[in-house]
């Protein structure tokens, strides 16, 4: 099989649609260059439309600026779309970028996860864009590099096609009914490959579905310390999403407030089930658009990283 080199070129990068893109949203074989700004240096042009546009790194010493979700990334460094023990998924995107101690930690927990866990290596979802900052579609967060989607598929054992890597869903683990995992799809190896992720000292939090922290929970694993930085939130169905601390070298990065205290298995975890939250009524108020970010919003070295060559 002719191996797959990085993509897409500096040239390219897919065209998407304006609303939200799932994780489990198709890409393409045939990525469009995005039609240039009629006025990109209009203050009112969202932050998206031009990290949107940017498809290589800058040269920088590598930074983390700003927040999780207000932010950019300076001397950005690719994940290799194939390594020993993982593949990335939806190469139209370009977003297999993060900073250089995001990059490690994959690619320890990639060998990690194949001789602790059982779990045969990672299929990598997105990351961050070359250069961080908003994205045209998707999510709020993943902009300074420091988070990453893990697929809950095992990795096969040959290497995906590209049409299989655009095309191809995750498994969703989670029930029909959403209030715990699909016991035909859940196996110890997914609480091996989560569990094996906490355990890393430069993982910040993991996010999953309440069903899949429900299941966690139930691991009898007499070792509960992990469980603090495994948090529920909304989705996350069909991977799981890593966070790590901000790096050394990074005196603009900003921290997430702590964990709460406790291994999150209590009282507190029940509220995800209740029938208000399950299934909530139909909102009767039209929802608005949020205007997008725009520079002002981000810091001021999103400045220079936008505009660095």
């Amino acid at each position: 099989m002719t191996t797959i080199r990085q993509w897409p070129s500096a040239a390219l990068i897919v065209l998407l649609a304006c609303g939200g893109a799932a994780a489990q949203d198709r890409g393409t074989l045939d990525p469009q260059p995005l039609p240039p700004l009629a006025h990109p240096s209009d203050p009112s042009t969202p932050a998206k439309e031009l990290f949107g546009r940017k498809t290589t790194p800058t040269a920088m010493h590598a930074r983390t600026i700003g927040f999780y979700s207000r932010g950019c990334l300076a001397g950005g460094v690719a994940l290799p779309v194939n390594g020993p023990a993982w593949q990335v998924m939806r190469l139209s995107r370009n977003r297999n970028w993060g900073h250089p101690e995001l990059i490690r930690v994959l690619e320890s927990l990639a060998n990690k996860a194949r001789a602790q866990a059982g779990w045969p290596g990672l299929l990598v979802g997105d990351m961050s864009q070359p250069r961080g900052g908003p994205m045209l579609t998707g999510h709020a967060s993943h902009q300074v590099g420091l988070d990453a989607d893990i697929w809950l598929t095992p990795m096969p054992d040959r290497e995906l096609t590209r049409a299989e890597r655009e095309d191809m869903s995750a498994t969703n683990v989670v029930a029909a009914d959403r209030r715990d995992v699909d016991p035909t799809l859940w196996t110890p190896a997914h609480v091996g490959i989560i569990k094996t992720a906490a355990r890393m000292p430069q993982v910040e939090r993991i996010f999953v579905n309440a069903a899949i922290k429900k299941a966690l929970c139930r691991d009898n694993d007499p070792d509960r310390a992990w469980h603090h930085k495994v948090r529920p939130y909304w989705g996350h169905d069909y991977h799981f999403h890593i966070r790590i601390r901000c790096p050394k070298g990074s005196p603009d990065c900003k921290p997430q407030p702590p964990v709460p205290p406790g291994d999150g298995c209590g009282n507190d975890l029940n509220w995800w089930f209740q029938d208000s939250v399950l299934h909530p009524p139909p909102s009767t108020t039209p929802s608005k658009p949020r205007p997008g970010l725009t520079m002002a919003a981000l810091p001021p070295g999103c400045r220079m990283v936008l505009e660095a060559p």
